[in-house]
């Protein structure tokens, strides 16, 4: 569903929290963060999300646990820790045991890396197959991450490369080389674990997860919840091996349409920046990275670790002063220190 058509839908839910619940409701549909976190007491915040999503792979392994990975990363966006987690599942009524079995491992054994248990779920019988995960967290009240912290002068880091959906896409089309799908289907099943503990120790102030919205999308969400404006720089985004040439070839998701039509308006775009990029810069991800806003001293070694643990991590803008509507203004070099 794209973003517009979401709000319409969640608008009816407007101020129907419980007075006595919304005392305790640090992030919910009003914030419009990554999860709902409820304060439990002065050391304890309870993390909500979930998340499912039909195939973006044929393996059914490496399906269900790019979903699991992909569920769990809204934990590790909000600042906390995933502690059990239910599958949702929907399965055609003829489709393999063996199959279903490999997705529900695949996801089980992925979410057990991250400290997670499932512990439980529900399944229907439906045409597509679905799969996904709703996870509970646990993080402290002074550790819990929001959009809305960034400041003027921060630097933005984003802890893994874009490009999944043109891969994941190209490879539905029957025309992805085996490399380039590989790799995507690595960064895809890596968890968002290590890359909070990076950014927290170097001081993040705001943090999202880059997921179906797209890279602006997810950035837009920084600046509007922050008041803020940002720079991003293109020449720094990473990107996946094979994705620009695969989206430039056509292999675009239905949603990156819908991406550019919702958050263009606020985007302005350096001189260089052509149609090529601008399709492949909508595209939305699956299981992407964590986008974070750290103080300008820290953002430098906080990439080095990353990138010492295996993250495809850069640098990718700024944050500007304070902007009256979310705007991102893109340049077509890269960052400079």
């Amino acid at each position: 569903m794209g973003p517009e058509a979401l709000a319409q839908v969640l608008r009816p839910l407007t101020g129907l929290v419980p007075p006595e619940r919304a005392a305790s409701l640090v992030a919910g549909l009003d914030e419009g963060d990554d999860a709902a976190v409820y304060r439990l007491d002065d050391g304890n915040c309870l993390i909500f999300t979930v998340d499912f999503f039909t195939p973006v792979v044929d393996d059914p392994y490496d399906y269900g646990a790019i979903a699991a990975a992909n569920a769990l990363s809204d934990v590790y966006a909000t600042g906390g820790r995933p502690l059990v987690a239910l599958n949702i599942s929907a399965f055609p009524a003829d489709m393999d045991p063996e199959i279903m079995a490999g997705i529900v491992r695949g996801g089980a054994e992925k979410a057990a890396e991250g400290g997670c248990a499932v512990v439980g779920g529900h399944t229907i019988t439906d045409k597509e197959p679905k799969f996904g995960m709703a996870v509970v967290g646990l993080a402290r009240p002074d550790r819990v991450l929001l959009k809305s912290g960034a400041q003027p002068g921060d630097l933005l880091v984003l802890t893994k490369a874009l490009g999944t959906g043109a891969v994941t896409t190209a490879a539905k089309n029957g025309a992805c080389p085996s490399g380039f799908l590989g790799s995507a289907i690595k960064s895809m099943k890596r968890l968002n674990d290590r890359a909070l503990d990076a950014l927290a120790a170097h001081g993040v102030r705001a943090c999202t997860d880059v997921t179906g919205f797209s890279f602006a999308g997810h950035a837009l969400e920084i600046a509007k919840k922050s008041g803020v404006g940002l720079r991003v720089f293109a020449g720094s985004l990473p990107y996946l091996d094979g994705a620009a040439e695969l989206a430039a070839a056509g292999h675009l998701p239905g949603g990156a349409g819908r991406n550019r039509r919702c958050f263009e308006p606020s985007v302005s775009y350096g001189g260089g920046l052509g149609e090529e990029f601008r399709k492949l810069f909508y595209v939305p991800e699956t299981s992407g990275g964590l986008l974070g806003a750290l103080p300008p001293g820290n953002a430098a070694a906080c990439v080095r670790v990353l990138r010492d643990c295996g993250h495809d991590a850069a640098i990718v803008g700024a944050v500007a002063g304070p902007a009256a509507a979310p705007a991102l203004e893109l340049e077509a070099g890269a960052f400079r220190a």
